[in-house]
């Protein structure tokens, strides 16, 4: 079939006319980036005062971005998605705490997470966040710490914690291959960013012999990634083992140029959009030119790179639902992408997060960032739903129209 993402009656079937002008009534006052500025700054410290503001959070940006406050509650979402074809990436969405035992706990309840996806039919994948089990001052001295034969670097008890990390991971990655549920791990700032590649790389020679279990997330918007998947093949190869990649655009891009300019070292991100857009679409290639050889989560909301990597499926002869290559967009946006996607087959989910309201505005005020941030998006999401919107009501009144012509 011909893919188009501007089919908006198939885009939001699994949404009523109530959802839809919630939607629209939120990404309306998205479309004002210094109303989303203010409520980014505002919204934290009105949780945090005991105001009465969790029902009107719950019914708005809440709903619209998040599965739900329990498992529960995203297994409704969850189901909901499956009866269009679309799959789930499940993450728990609550920020990570410090400290050793809240290292154990965010452990323990990432594998809760593994042996729940692995009771839903259409969860495949969860994310993980290696912060969630790693104290970052430790990953700034790793990442940053000379490589020596002996080790990674030479503090005893940087060692030692790290050797706990490992282990952490381990439980995690082991549980996800006795379940056959995908591990996908987060990105992170290009300072931290080096042991979590190396952790990766570890658990992907110990897991990913026979099927493809762990996945590492590449940040297109630095210009260094392009090579590195490269590499990280060739290591795949070498040591025998899948390589499993996401691959996103970035999220920290204005945050790594202000560092990079207040400690006066080069910038690791592009030097405009269209180098982001054409290393993104150069790895798409590589990884379907070797899908044999890499499993690969295209996660993006780019509508040009979504329906170029379609079409290279389809130019190679390659199965829209081959089992190395999977779409994903994050659950609330890009519905046009998603459900598109899933009508004509292909293998696409909807990166969904769940976690008490408190405990995910983090996350939360991203998203209204985002949207506000990403030139077009909002705009394009409520284009998107008042055409919907317009679509049904005209049917209605057609519909109408057509049975007052119906003698009785």
């Amino acid at each position: 079939m011909r893919l188009s993402f501007n089919n908006t009656q198939t885009a939001f079937a699994y949404k009523t006319n109530k959802e839809l002008q919630a939607g629209r009534f939120l990404f309306g006052t998205m479309n004002y980036s210094w109303f989303a500025a203010i409520g980014v700054r505002l919204t934290p410290f009105l949780m945090k005062t005991g105001l009465p503001v969790h029902g009107a959070i719950r019914k708005t940006i809440f709903k619209q971005f998040v599965g739900g406050e329990t498992l529960e509650q995203t297994a409704a979402v969850a189901k909901k998605l499956g009866e269009y074809g679309v799959q789930v990436i499940l993450d728990y969405g609550v920020e990570a705490k410090q400290g050793e035992n809240n290292f154990d706990k965010a452990r323990d309840v990432f594998i809760r997470v593994i042996e729940y996806a692995a009771t839903q039919q259409n969860i495949p994948y969860i994310s993980v966040k290696i912060t969630g089990i790693a104290g970052i001052d430790l990953l700034e001295i790793l990442n940053s710490a000379p490589r020596l034969r002996s080790g990674i670097h030479d503090h005893e008890l940087e060692d030692a914690k790290w050797q706990r990390v490992r282990e952490r991971m381990y439980d995690i990655c082991e549980k996800a291959a006795e379940k056959n549920i995908g591990v996908l791990i987060d990105a992170e700032e290009s300072w931290i960013q080096d042991p979590i590649d190396r952790l990766s790389i570890e658990m992907m020679e110990i897991f990913n012999r026979d099927k493809c279990i762990v996945f590492n997330t590449i940040q297109l918007y630095r210009h260094d990634r392009m090579n590195f998947l490269k590499m990280y093949h060739n290591i795949a190869k070498q040591r025998g083992f899948m390589l499993g990649v996401k691959i996103v655009r970035g999220a920290y891009m204005e945050k790594e140029r202000a560092r990079a300019a207040q400690m006066h070292y080069p910038s690791p991100i592009q030097q405009d959009k269209s180098f982001t857009d054409g290393d993104f679409n150069s790895a798409v290639e590589y990884c379907i030119d070797n899908i044999e050889e890499i499993a690969t989560v295209i996660a993006t909301h780019n509508e040009y790179s979504n329906l170029h990597a379609a079409e290279l499926l389809d130019a190679k002869g390659i199965p829209h639902n081959h089992k190395h290559i999977h779409f994903s967009q994050l659950y609330g946006m890009s519905d046009n992408i998603t459900f598109n996607l899933a009508k004509a087959g292909y293998s696409v989910s909807k990166y969904l997060p769940f976690g008490p309201i408190r405990d995910v505005i983090p996350y939360l005020m991203r998203r209204a960032q985002e949207n506000s941030s990403i030139n077009g998006q909002t705009s394009r999401e409520l284009l998107l739903i008042k055409s919907e919107l317009k679509r049904r009501r005209t049917q209605k009144v057609k519909t109408a129209k057509q049975h007052k012509e119906v003698p009785a």
